[in-house]
């Protein structure tokens, strides 16, 4: 009877484990959608002193300005895409996010409103040996079936160096032809 029990709840918990790599699927339309997202960096390096020193005024405020308006430096950046979204995207849990090779996904939980994910990317050596590898959280919410909210935090690590992402979306539905937008 013991031996019965104990085998019934290894299969139970094998489910288990299954049920939560497959996500439930968001409630979302498939098509074109306009995704608004900000963000900001902290822990950014900035430009070596002694390059900016070997800029002209000109050349350091063009720098300073890409610099910002990418997020990297003076608060936070707003960019605003659009992002097809498929029904394979979307039982993925990767409807508005990239699906990277070198990265695996934990589902937290999931629901037809709600997707949390945990992900861990690890980059490939670079030519002096290091290794940059990135941990992060990203959690979506269906408010209807054509919008959607979200945000991502992620820590990157290199070189013994913490750098920090976060960004905050809204989506909205535009309709079903994607046109040339993947």
């Amino acid at each position: 009877m013991r031996t019965t029990i104990l085998l019934a709840l290894i299969v139970l918990s094998s489910f288990a484990l299954l049920a939560a790599d497959k996500p439930t699927p968001l409630n979302l339309k498939e098509g074109l959608w306009e995704v608004t997202t900000t963000h900001s960096v902290t822990g950014m390096p900035g430009m070596p002193p002694d390059a900016l020193a070997k800029m002209t005024p000109d050349q350091r405020a063009q720098v300073e300005a890409m610099m910002k308006q990418k997020g990297l430096g003076g608060g936070p950046s707003t960019n605003v895409i659009k992002n097809c979204v498929t029904r394979e995207k979307i039982e993925k849990g990767l409807a508005f996010s990239d699906s990277r090779e070198n990265c695996t996904r934990t589902i937290v939980s999931s629901s037809a409103r709600h997707l949390e994910m945990k992900f861990h990317c690890e980059d490939k050596k670079s030519t002096d040996g290091s290794k940059t590898g990135s941990d992060g959280t990203i959690v979506v919410d269906a408010i209807g079936s054509d919008n959607v909210k979200g945000s991502t935090h992620i820590v990157t690590n290199s070189n013994g160096r913490n750098m920090n992402m976060d960004l905050t979306f809204k989506s909205k539905y535009l309709g079903a032809a994607c046109g040339d937008v993947k």
